[in-house]
């Protein structure tokens, strides 16, 4: 099965650096074929059993704690969840341009009464819609201006996130649906 691994903060202003070539070392070490890495930003794509993905996320964020001093978290997708998340985006079928379109991973589903919490207004002009395990971002201002942040969201929903561009995304698709092939 073909997976992508999306580490947090990784190689981001300078902060928390990581070759991409150790990266795809702990992937392959782990038993994980195929792998390969897109951009500096922490994205793997890999084929593996399903038990040892199941594995993955606590076991390269703990070698990355050990070799390199800082706390990753990893979330982990199949090829079929991306393939979900990019026919889902409520933004892209209200017709929004992609620029400007994110979306971040969670690591799990938050419970209801949590999202139900969150503040609409945080972030005037910018929107969000959870959907299952995927935070869809519409930030017409840029990441950076905006208040609906990691941070924010880990806090509020109780998970871990990890955001990516919708250009990007759509990247991390078409390799994987390449990888092993």
């Amino acid at each position: 099965m073909t997976y992508v691994g999306l580490l947090r903060g990784i190689n981001v202003g300078g902060q928390n650096k990581l070759p991409m070539k150790d990266l795809v070392a702990m992937f392959t070490a782990a038993g994980c074929a195929g792998t390969q890495t897109f951009i500096q930003s922490g994205n793997v794509i890999f084929t593996a059993k399903p038990a040892l993905a199941a594995r993955l996320p606590v076991l390269v964020a703990a070698q990355i704690a050990e070799r390199y001093g800082y706390r990753s978290p990893v979330v982990l997708r199949t090829t079929e969840q991306v393939a979900q998340v990019l026919a889902g985006n409520p933004f892209l079928k209200a017709g929004a341009p992609p620029d400007g379109l994110h979306v971040m991973f969670l690591d799990v589903t938050p419970a209801a009464q949590r999202v139900a919490a969150l503040d609409p207004q945080r972030s005037p002009g910018d929107e969000y819609r959870v959907c299952g395990q995927e935070i869809y971002l519409r930030l017409p201002n840029g990441v950076a201006r905006s208040k609906l942040t990691n941070a924010y969201f880990d806090s509020k929903l109780a998970t871990t996130s990890t955001a990516r561009n919708w250009r990007t995304v759509g990247k991390l698709y078409d390799l994987m649906c390449t990888c092993g092939s």
